[in-house]
Parts: structure tokens; C-alpha cells; sequence
């Protein structure tokens, strides 16, 4: 198992390129809140609140990682890389899609 938390850990690293303290304020944005899909009732969207997940993850030291943290880190992992295919041509800064990866940690313009 080691193992594969080693390389679960080393792909998050590679997919989330922003610090905690970026992502917490990125969260905060307007930009941030109008994006991404919302579960029926739910007023915040599933990026968002992983993007919460994520601050608290990278917030922690390596043995406080819980299985629920490995599991979030795994799907964060497939989020960037499925969605990271779908760049659409252009300036991607102002987008919706980049917004997305955002939320998720990740900056495509980095």
C-alpha cells in the first residue's frame, strides 16, 4: 500500500499546481463560485467543494493523510488529466474551462 500512496501523492503533486494559500483565495473569487456543476439543492458545485478538500490536504503533513484523503487525491488527479484534454483553442485565461481546473487545484497557465 505504501507504494501506492507514494504515487498517489506524487501525481497530486504533479496535477495541483497552486499553494493552499493560492487556492483559498481563488476560492473566494466570483469567477470561482459561477463555475462547475451542482448536485439538485446543492449551492455549491462539486470543484468547489474539492476545492476545499484540497486546502485541507495540502495544509497537511504527509502521515496525517486519511484513506478519504488518498481517495480525494486520486480523483483529483483524473479530474485534471480528463479535463486538461478538453482545452479549447485560444487565450484560455478568462474561461470557463480554466476556472474549472481552478477549483481543482490546477492552473493550466502555470
Amino acid at each position: 500500500m505504501a507504494d501506492d500512496e507514494k504515487q498517489t501523492r506524487d501525481d497530486f503533486a504533479d496535477a495541483v499546481n497552486m499553494t493552499a494559500s493560492q487556492l483559498e483565495d481563488w476560492l473566494d473569487s466570483d469567477e470561482s463560485k459561477e463555475v462547475g456543476q451542482k448536485a439538485s439543492g446543492d449551492s455549491e458545485s462539486t470543484g468547489h467543494e474539492s476545492g476545499r478538500h484540497i486546502v485541507r490536504i495540502l495544509r497537511k503533513k504527509q502521515g496525517e493523510y486519511t484513506d478519504d484523503d488518498y481517495a480525494h487525491m486520486r480523483k483529483v488527479v483524473g479530474y485534471v488529466a480528463r479535463h486538461s484534454q478538453q482545452r479549447p483553442s485560444g487565450d484560455v485565461e478568462d474561461t470557463r474551462w480554466r476556472y474549472s481546473l481552478m477549483n481543482w487545484g490546477h492552473d493550466p497557465l502555470k
